[in-house]
């Protein structure tokens, strides 16, 4: 079982704490399961938007640009011949949707167990719901230096949107806000702390549970 202090933005313990499930965070990570998800996840980033002209594609003229025979050269029927330079591509890319397919439970045993990597690692705060009433990027800093994470890459999980916060955060190169629908297994490895608004890591154990 293991239980985190519920923290305020000025990195000082509430005196309430949150017990992190034991059924998520202290699962045997499975690595191919995280395997799988990661590649789904950046096969989808790609736009798959590629296109290079192939003949029917080019406008040009569609005459026959020499005799077929005794030239001394080889038979050419179209100035968008490929060997020409100006040419056609032959089997060049085309759009098409580079998504791939992976089981649901899969991808729910993915991040179990990359949230299980960072629970052994001791790279989860909880931090108490706060919200900002102007995005103040100096603000959101001295939240980070407060939870003595401001050198390290840090991910911050909101249980509702919250634009003020997100834009404060924008700017930063370290520090990403995602809501707590949003999270998935790439994030959660990419950033070296996770920190989960109380309500938000309440609602990710419901969740994730059910």
């Amino acid at each position: 079982m293991m239980i985190l202090n519920v923290l305020n933005k000025e990195g000082q313990e509430t005196g309430r704490t949150i017990e992190l499930k034991e059924s998520i965070f202290g699962i045997e990570p499975n690595d191919h399961a995280i395997y799988l998800d990661v590649k789904r996840i950046m096969a989808s980033k790609h736009r798959g938007t590629h296109k290079t002209k192939e003949k029917s594609d080019l406008s040009g003229s569609t005459r026959k640009i020499k005799r077929q025979k005794g030239t001394g050269t080889a038979r050419a029927g179209s100035i968008k011949n490929p060997l020409f330079v100006g040419g056609a591509r032959v089997f060049g890319p085309r759009p098409r949707s580079y998504d791939i397919k992976v089981n649901k439970k899969v991808i729910l045993l993915a991040r179990k167990s990359a949230l299980a990597y960072k629970a052994k690692e001791n790279q989860i705060l909880v931090l108490e719901d706060f919200s900002m009433d102007v995005p103040k990027t100096k603000e959101y800093v001295n939240v980070l230096k407060n939870l003595k994470i401001n050198d390290k890459k840090s991910l911050i999980i909101l249980n509702q949107p919250n634009k003020n916060i997100y834009l404060s955060s924008r700017n930063l190169q370290n520090s990403k806000v995602v809501n707590v629908s949003d999270l998935n297994t790439y994030d959660i490895l990419n950033y070296k702390t996770l920190v989960f608004f109380e309500s938000a890591l309440e609602n990710l154990q419901n969740k994730l549970i059910n």
